[in-house]
């Protein structure tokens, strides 16, 4: 095996800005066509952005992108911590990874070298105790570990790569495809501060990051998290519950971020601003991360495995029916532990007990675990034999559409996937813009690849900076929330391609909006560009993904949502009898198209798009692609 280090001009990186958009130049080019997902030849990219490792929030965010195993699709997956930063100090922007190594290895990184060390003994460790042994044998504390659990090692579909034994890489199954490969782990560590072009602009931006923390709310974001969305979504009737049968979940307040924060977290009894249970990223000064703690009982967990966000009380609790606050810790800490994506993982027992319920899987199925909605214990329990791919877990652990298709007798009518991804705790029925992207996205269901419909009316100022101008009626699905859908998935895609954090750049609720994003990549690099430029770094990352999937022979027939969104309306609650009407729905997602200048028919990107994004060289090097774009 060899270590090559390449070092792209100027130009490369003000193309791309670095993330998952840098990470499609190499997959495009290095991944031969119809790969199979894990296998050697299907290349995996971990890559930074250009803002990456400066001392301001929200830029330490690392973008993971390969061929996907869950959906056979184009793999994406985003995560934050300490590890991204300190990969851009060793000395390195972005790692891409061929090939498979005859026995399990971890990539050791430091001070600009890089070398492949023996992971043998490393080899079936949890996360927690893998990185213990990392640092106690390089002799560093501080060193920082990205790796895979032995859910990745096992192959799970969903497996993700996790950092500090709490970040995830969840969605897409990276973890499965690193495993693949006998890589155990990047190991990071060095000194290599980034260069800050124009640093008084830069501190003049650091400082408005402290004036905009109270009046965009990111205080109280910080202080609850993303699970003080639970309550807000249950009372739009957009908490997913009863695997999506329903927007409302009666023991809400019970799973809340409320909740989470007063009784929950680590330390909460000796001091009321809960400094002990909550944890940031580097140089971040929100500390939106749980870290919850359980010292006796059935679900002990320890601090290191983090805490739950809302997507993990929403896929773990509501979503099965379950308000055991403890046992959604405990599994949340199950999935750091062994590596794998807890929307997913959650996602799919709750499937298995929506099909439960409806007679179509018995305990003959499940070895004698009763899978009923409500039960915390079955749940726990299927959480930790799916990581070990024991029992029926082996079937959960194929994702659950893949486990529909090995069980038939009618569980594909309970599932709510796209593209194979499991849909995450945002509703289409309530957030209709929402319908469109979680179709069309190129790597399946995803709440982070556009801003949401009520963002539009809320943040009248901030949508106009990206030129939207026209907010809609709520439930509209017309061609203007298209345009909605569309420009903010350009933006979504942006803050991706600079690998950002979504919750501190965008045009909503963040703590910056998107001039000022352009304003942070001017003052660290010396560029000019403008919002034009970096929503085009967007466009051009959404239709390099896309494009990967035309590759492969995936279109419009992909786009799909689960069938109960169309057939079965939600009960109770603010959004009882919602239910997506599917010619309006279709008629939507043409509008979409066409505003992306995709063909309807097909669902490809046409020459003409993918040309004015510089692109040409795509269609002209996959012989595959050119004979469906035109």
């Amino acid at each position: 095996s060899e270590i090559t280090v390449e070092e792209p001009e100027e130009q490369f990186y003000r193309t791309y800005m670095g993330g998952s958009a840098m990470g499609m130049h190499y997959v495009l080019k290095e991944t031969p066509a119809g790969v199979e997902p894990l296998s050697p030849d299907n290349v995996l990219a971990l890559c930074t952005g250009v803002v990456t490792g400066t001392p301001i929030s929200g830029q330490s965010r690392l973008s993971s992108v390969a061929k996907s195993p869950l959906t056979g699709c184009i793999g994406d997956a985003q995560g934050g911590g300490f590890f991204p930063a300190e990969m851009k100090f060793s000395g390195f922007d972005a790692v891409i990874i061929k090939g498979k190594s005859p026995k399990p290895v971890y990539l050791w990184m430091h001070h600009g070298e890089a070398e492949l060390r023996d992971a043998g003994h490393l080899w079936g460790m949890t996360t927690g105790d893998a990185e213990d042994k990392l640092k106690e044998e390089l002799e560093d504390k501080r060193i920082e570990v990205l790796q895979i659990g032995p859910a990745g090692e096992n192959l799970v579909r969903f497996a993700a790569l996790i950092s500090m034994s709490n970040r995830a890489n969840g969605r897409t199954g990276m973890g499965a495809v690193m495993g693949s490969k006998n890589l155990k782990a990047v190991v990071v560590r060095g000194k290599q501060k980034p260069t800050i072009a124009n640093p008084e602009k830069f501190k003049e931006l650091q400082k408005l990051g402290k004036t905009n923390l109270e009046p965009t709310g990111m205080d109280d974001f910080g202080k609850y998290g993303t699970p003080g969305e639970t309550t807000s979504q249950n009372k739009a009737g957009g908490l997913p519950t009863y695997n999506f049968n329903s927007g409302t979940f009666d023991k809400h307040e019970e799973i809340d971020g409320i909740t989470l924060y007063n009784d929950h977290l680590r330390g909460h009894e000796r001091d009321e601003q809960n400094r002990f249970g909550r944890d940031t990223c580097f140089s971040c000064s929100i500390k939106c991360k749980r870290v919850s703690q359980i010292d006796e009982g059935p679900y002990k967990t320890e601090a290191k495995y983090g805490g739950p966000e809302y997507e993990t009380l929403a896929t773990f609790g509501s979503y099965c029916g379950i308000s055991n606050m403890d046992a959604i810790i405990h599994a949340n800490a199950l999935c750091n532990m062994y590596g794998m994506d807890t929307i997913s993982c959650g996602a799919t027992i709750s499937w298995a007990m929506e099909c439960w319920a409806e007679g179509k899987l018995t305990s003959e199925d499940t070895g004698g675990i009763e899978l009923k909605y409500g039960s915390a214990e079955a749940m726990v329990k299927m959480t930790e034999m799916i990581a070990k791919r024991e029992g029926f877990g082996k079937i959960l652990a194929e994702g659950s559409q893949k486990a529909a298709e090995i069980i038939g007798r009618g569980t594909e009518d309970y599932l709510i996937t796209s593209k194979g991804q499991e849909a995450p705790a945002h509703m289409p029925q309530v957030k209709r813009s929402l319908s469109v992207i979680y179709a069309a996205n190129p790597f399946g269901a995803d709440h982070e690849s556009s801003e949401h419909d009520p963002a539009y009316k809320a943040y009248p100022e901030r949508m106009e900076q990206i030129g939207l101008t026209n907010p809609q009626e709520k439930l509209a699905l017309n061609e203007e929330m298209m345009r909605f859908a569309m420009v903010t998935q350009h933006l979504s895609s942006a803050v991706d391609s600079l690998s950002v954090c979504a919750f501190i750049f965008g045009a909503s609720f963040q703590l910056y909006d998107a001039n000022q994003l352009v304003e942070v990549v001017n003052a660290v690099t010396g560029w000019d560009t403008d919002i034009t430029e970096i929503l085009a770094v967007g466009e051009r990352r959404l239709n390099m993904l896309r494009a990967f999937n035309s590759r492969e022979g995936i279109g419009r027939e992909s786009d799909t949502l689960p069938k109960k969104m169309f057939k079965r309306p939600l009960e109770g609650g603010r959004s009882d009898g919602y239910v997506l009407d599917e010619k309006e729905w279709e008629a939507a997602l043409e509008d979409y198209y066409r505003l992306c200048d995709w063909n309807v028919e097909t669902g490809h990107p046409s020459l003409k798009k993918m040309e004015s994004l510089g692109l040409g060289w795509v269609v002209a090097e996959n012989e595959s692609l050119s004979q469906v774009v035109s």
